[in-house]
């Protein structure tokens, strides 16, 4: 194939229309990148009424109106020139960004592919300006109310070659509201109005983010979730994170954002991604509203055109405190973490900021020390009102531990063995009054499969074998931790070693990263510039894949200073042991092995799920079941 002819040309200066348009080629990628500057430039300005229209996807027209401060008359010529801003004057404003927008080529950008029209009027002037992009900077008296109207009319007019690359007027106007969506969601203080050719499509009022997640996010996410504020330093973490029965197929349900701007950072994703890795295994993704707030001057937004992606100064830091913070968010469900069996939320139409009554209410985690590995203080706000310690000790527990000790040993192929003798738990009014126990008393067990018991709410039904499989996955965790704390990592020799072509990039981080590597149990050597070569591997994982168990290793350091993967295969085989070693179907417990099952399950972090994400216990409360038989009708 033939090089294409380049003609010669001397260096000359691009004209400032063509540069503009160039600009617009990486920030006015479609219609929807409009509306995200348009309303990014909105909420800087201090906007609490936002109203957005649009026609034939955004393509025809994108008009957006706020109620914000609005520019002055003398301004407005700046407001459509490049590199002309408000927001930063100096370096040092640059590397503390505290607004959505900072560059000063948006609006330029738009306008060198659209026309477009600004019309702005300041709290004190007595009628609106307007500015037209293709008048030459002419500003001319308007009409309106306080505020700004930016109205951008056929995107692309100028080059038509961009215009062939968009999509049909449906797949653009999903792109757009999908935008307004994700702003909305981050500023529940703003009130919102979406309109498509002439038709209101969503309104969002002013609310909390409870109420404004659940309209946005369907009533599914708002009665599976927890809520989420946790400190650290100078780093808050808050919001709302799914149970992994509310997990999608797709990605489509997560939202996060840094310093209220939404971005899609894969240090971000993978750190809530390992934080489910106990409760949601397979191809479902978890769903969640999180916002993490921290120092400006701890994190680049200026590495991106279109600002959706950030750097961090110190990553493994922001890496460890997102994925401990979300991991123990979702370890708080066993019975015993609100105090009460857990009830669903009510209708989203009915939320507020708080956890309402009979809700999960909210838990948090101080942490006064600047370093991430200190201790914390945990409380738990219950709906009612309060705080109390977020792991109370259980009444009974120990009573369980017999009776538990002979399920396990029940679970072999030689059958069932005798039960320890135990005190029978009786569900007498008293115990029943205190909820000493949340999970209830066991009454019978239903085809081999379920365990029945009473609660003071009603009944109570439990996949035994879901169940017992998650505290055995737990139990094998923690004895696994407790084994290789304070001790190197038990390896595995190769017999032969597995060589592999790696690029220049995996070389230098095996060389550098030796040590790390071999504390996490691996022998990765470099024979040549273009091969590695693994020897060891940790025993636990000796009948993996080598060459790819390396591969994920080297690109975890590289990319987040220290290796998750191992945890994750770990995991992994933990939980085949589990599911291969829990009580299977049709074994027939006694009432003092079922009472044991639930005694364990209060006292098990993460029990209200088995290793995959179902649920292992519901709750069928007196008033569905009056309900079902027609009770005081």
């Amino acid at each position: 194939m033939n090089a294409p002819h380049t003609p010669h040309r001397p260096i000359q200066a691009l004209p400032d229309q063509l540069i503009s348009q160039i600009a617009a080629g990486e920030v006015v990628e479609r219609p929807s990148a409009v509306v995200k500057e348009l309303l990014e430039n909105a909420l800087d300005s201090g906007a609490t009424q936002i109203t957005v229209r649009l026609e034939e996807g955004g393509v025809k027209r994108i008009a957006i109106t706020d109620n914000g401060r609005g520019i002055d008359k003398d301004q407005l010529p700046l407001a459509l020139a490049r590199h002309a801003t408000s927001k930063i004057a100096s370096l040092h404003d640059l590397e503390n960004v505290g607004t959505l927008g900072f560059r000063g080529e948006a609006l330029a950008s738009i306008a060198s592919v659209a026309a477009v029209t600004v019309t702005s009027r300041t709290a004190d002037a007595a009628h609106a300006w307007e500015i037209v992009g293709s008048h030459n900077g002419t500003v001319a008296p308007s009409s309106g109310a306080p505020g700004t109207t930016v109205d951008v009319q056929d995107l692309y007019f100028n080059t038509p070659a961009r215009r062939k690359f968009l999509k049909s007027e449906q797949t653009e106007y999903g792109h757009c509201a999908e935008v307004v969506r994700r702003i909305a969601l981050a500023r529940p203080d703003v009130s919102f109005s979406l309109s498509h050719n002439g038709r209101t499509i969503d309104q969002w009022n002013i609310s909390e983010l409870a109420k404004r997640s659940a309209h946005i996010l369907g009533n599914d996410f708002a009665e599976a979730r927890l809520a989420l504020d946790e400190t650290a330093a100078s780093l808050r973490l808050h919001g709302f994170v799914g149970l992994p029965t509310a997990s999608k197929a797709r990605a489509d349900g997560q939202f996060f954002y840094v310093n209220g701007r939404f971005v899609r950072d894969k240090l971000l994703v993978h750190a809530v991604r390992m934080a489910y890795q106990d409760v949601l295994h397979g191809d479902r993704f978890p769903s969640y509203v999180l916002a993490l707030d921290l120092d400006p001057s701890l994190v680049d937004v200026n590495v991106h055109p279109s600002k959706i992606e950030v750097r961090f100064r110190d990553s493994r830091s922001v890496h460890q405190f997102v994925f401990h913070a979300v991991q123990r968010a979702l370890a708080q469900t066993s019975a015993t973490a609100f105090g009460s069996v857990p009830a669903p939320l009510p209708a989203a139409s009915s939320l507020g900021g708080d956890a309402p009554a009979g809700g999960p209410g909210i838990w948090r985690r101080e942490q006064t020390q600047t370093s991430f590995g200190a201790q914390f203080t945990n409380t738990y706000a219950p709906p009612g009102g309060g705080t109390q310690p977020f792991f109370a000790e259980m009444p009974g527990v120990a009573q369980s531990t017999a009776a538990y000790g002979a399920l396990f040993a029940g679970t072999g192929a030689s059958g069932p063995s005798p039960i320890t003798q135990v005190e029978p738990y009786v569900a007498t009014p008293e115990a029943m009054a205190r909820e000493e126990y949340p999970l209830g008393f066991a009454l019978a067990q239903l085809h081999g499969i379920y365990i029945l018991a009473q609660n003071t709410k009603g009944l109570v039904l439990v996949d035994m074998h879901a169940a017992h499989e998650r505290i055995l996955y737990e139990q094998l965790k923690n004895a696994l931790q407790a084994q290789v704390s304070g001790q190197d990592m038990q390896v595995q020799a190769l017999l032969i070693p597995v060589t592999f072509y790696a690029d220049a990039i995996e070389v230098s981080t095996a060389n550098e990263n030796q040590d790390t590597l071999k504390a996490l149990g691996f022998d990765i050597a470099a024979l040549s510039p273009t091969t590695l070569a693994v020897r060891s591997v940790p025993t636990l994982l000796k009948n993996a894949d080598a060459q790819t168990l390396a591969r994920d290793v080297l690109r975890d350091v590289r990319e987040y200073g220290g290796s998750r993967v191992l945890i994750e295969r770990q995991n992994e085989l933990l939980g085949t042991l589990a599911c291969h070693t829990a009580v299977r179907a049709n074994r027939i417990l006694s009432v003092q092995e079922m009472n044991a099952l639930l005694r364990q399950m209060e006292s098990t972090e993460r029990a209200d799920q088995c290793n995959h994400g179902r649920p292992t216990w519901v709750q069928v409360e007196i008033s569905a079941l009056d309900k079902l038989f027609l009770r005081g009708q």
